[in-house]
């Protein structure tokens, strides 16, 4: 992270205050490895909060040098215009992601709003807001495509997709988790939208101890995927999902979909289809959602991954 990777990171951040978003996005994403020097940096826009996350400790000088660059951002016309009013860095190198509030009040948590729902978050306690933004259009998908359905939402964790599901049109959604935290936010997010709880069902289950109680509720008409890569003593997905995926004929109704996502840069595309393929043959693929464009990556392959799959004929 030299003076020329943060004069780009300037320039950047400058164009995109400048017409800043009305609604939560990402403004910056180096983990895409486009920008040399960037790749362990991201930047969130929360309406008025500017989120800097860095995922790897620079040198003690790099981050200070970052640090008054960003400073410098906030001194700027670009700053004054959008409305932003919260500067924060996030350090989630460390074990508690302890955030630096660098400009304006902490804050613990706020309302954000994404395709015109909202979605409370956390600032400042833990690793993860509580909503992915690269899974923008995979949210766009269900609500597209969740009318007069019955909706399995697998590793639901604060709901997301449940709240897609119900606002376009499902007629229940079960939400599966081992967090009941996550879960209560879920909850949360669905009164923050209005929603009737009657249609939304939560389950705070270990799901490879629970089969029968999320078979039992079925069947779906879609099932939405979306494990952790990684959750120590939860989940490993070189050998969990596939026990996922030969569950799906019992879980879904004639002509059922699924949406299955992965968002480990170490594993393409290929690893669902094949995984779908020889776990259960009966689904075949149908589709790969396409990205936000605010998540660049140089190898579209180690983005994410959120593929539909379809059974029947």
């Amino acid at each position: 992270m030299n003076s020329d990777a943060l004069s780009t990171l300037h320039d950047h951040l400058l164009e995109a205050l400048a017409a800043a978003p009305e609604e939560t996005r990402r403004l910056f994403h180096g983990r895409g490895r486009c920008w040399p020097g960037l790749e362990q940096l991201t930047v969130d826009w929360l309406q008025g909060v500017v989120l800097v996350s860095l995922f790897k400790e620079p040198e003690a000088a790099q981050l200070e040098a970052l640090k008054q660059r960003l400073l410098q951002l906030t001194r700027s016309p670009q700053w004054a215009t959008s409305g932003a009013h919260t500067l924060a860095l996030q350090h989630r190198y460390l074990l508690q992601s302890t955030t630096e509030w660098l400009l304006g009040e902490a804050i613990e948590d706020m309302a954000i709003i994404e395709g015109g729902l909202r979605y409370r978050v956390d600032l400042g306690r833990k690793q993860n807001t509580g909503l992915f933004l690269d899974m923008r259009y995979g949210r766009d998908w269900v609500r597209a495509n969740a009318r007069g359905k019955r909706v399995l939402n697998l590793f639901a964790y604060t709901c997301g997709f449940s709240v897609a599901a119900i606002e376009g049109g499902a007629t229940h959604v079960v939400n599966l988790d081992m967090s009941s935290p996550a879960l209560s936010r879920g909850r949360d997010n669905h009164r923050l939208n209005g929603h009737d709880l009657g249609k939304v069902t939560f389950l705070g289950h270990d799901l490879f101890k629970s089969w029968g109680k999320v078979i039992g509720k079925g069947p779906y008409d879609l099932v939405i995927i979306d494990p952790p890569s990684f959750q120590k003593g939860s989940f490993l997905l070189t050998k969990d999902y596939q026990r996922v995926l030969r569950r799906l004929p019992e879980l879904l109704s004639p002509q059922g979909t699924v949406l299955a996502c992965m968002n480990d840069p170490a594993f393409g595309a290929d690893f669902l289809i094949e995984g779908v393929m020889r776990e259960a043959p009966s689904l075949r693929f149908e589709q790969r959602l396409e990205n936000p464009p605010e998540f660049p990556d140089a190898d579209v392959e180690c983005g994410l991954k959120a593929l539909v799959f379809r059974l029947g004929d």
